[in-house]
């Protein structure tokens, strides 16, 4: 269901269906000469669009603008948004989604740079609303490199990074007619990891960047598609399981022995 198609005075029975809100979170911002500046607005859209119906969405629309890192900045197209003002808007959204007595939100990000911003959100709504889960889902990590290493759609590559062939792909698969990869887009190679462990490294002028990373020249729409596949049925076991938790009521009453 999408919100925008909800009418007034069919609004209370809406919520009286729905299981959770979809917040699909984007940018504008430059990912290479290959990329639509909207890349991220595809892809949020796109796997929201391809929730299934049965488990009860409520859509809202996609947000556009957001911070964006120091190193897409300044390439051209890209509009970064102050963090604090975007987790500020952020959480009055949330919390008008709260409001109507929704308690499941999820935030179905597809821009690196939203993460951040919405784990603050996340904790700031549940200090609010102490019936309330919020779930962020980041779509890239739906696909384990293992299992698309396994599947051979990218050679001598993982494909992960902004602007590179994991990421196209799957804009390609939704949108066939935006990704025009050229022979004379470079593929570029990021420095080997510092560590098997999790880390976090924030450079202004990254190794193996020009606005995009990646072999790019392994783009394709074979890929992609299989991504989407892969990454919605790891969604969709995501969302079940996190929906089994006992539902509540539109006032956050908690509805005893249901699941």
């Amino acid at each position: 269901m999408d919100i925008r198609e909800v009418h007034g005075r069919d609004l209370q029975t809406v919520l009286e269906e729905v299981r959770f809100a979809v917040v699909p979170l984007g940018s504008i911002e430059y990912h290479g000469p290959h990329s639509p500046l909207g890349t991220d607005v595809i892809l949020a859209n796109g796997f929201a669009e391809r929730l299934h119906p049965g488990l009860k969405p409520l859509i809202y629309p996609v947000i556009p603008y957001t911070a964006c890192p120091g190193k897409t900045r300044h390439y051209p197209g890209t509009i970064s948004v102050s963090p604090s003002v975007i987790t500020d808007y952020l959480y009055e959204i949330v919390n008008g989604i709260c409001q109507l007595g929704i308690r499941n939100v999820l935030l179905l990000n597809a821009h690196d740079g939203n993460m951040g911003v919405s784990r603050t959100v996340a904790e700031a709504i549940t200090a609010t609303y102490k019936d309330a889960s919020v779930l962020l889902v980041n779509w890239w990590q739906m696909v384990t490199s293992q299992s698309a290493e396994e599947a051979g759609i990218f050679i001598g590559t993982t494909g992960r990074g902004h602007g590179g062939p994991y990421e196209m792909s799957v804009v390609k698969a939704f949108r066939p007619d935006l990704v025009h990869v050229i022979d004379s887009d470079v593929d570029l190679s990021a420095n080997h990891s510092l560590s098997n462990l999790p880390y976090v490294l924030v450079e202004g002028s990254p190794a193996g960047w020009n606005g995009y990373t990646g072999h790019v020249q392994q783009t394709s729409l074979e890929a992609g598609e299989w991504i989407i596949a892969e990454a919605v049925t790891n969604l969709h076991q995501l969302l079940e399981n996190w929906l089994k938790k006992p539902e509540m009521k539109n006032g956050g009453d908690q509805l005893d022995g249901k699941s």
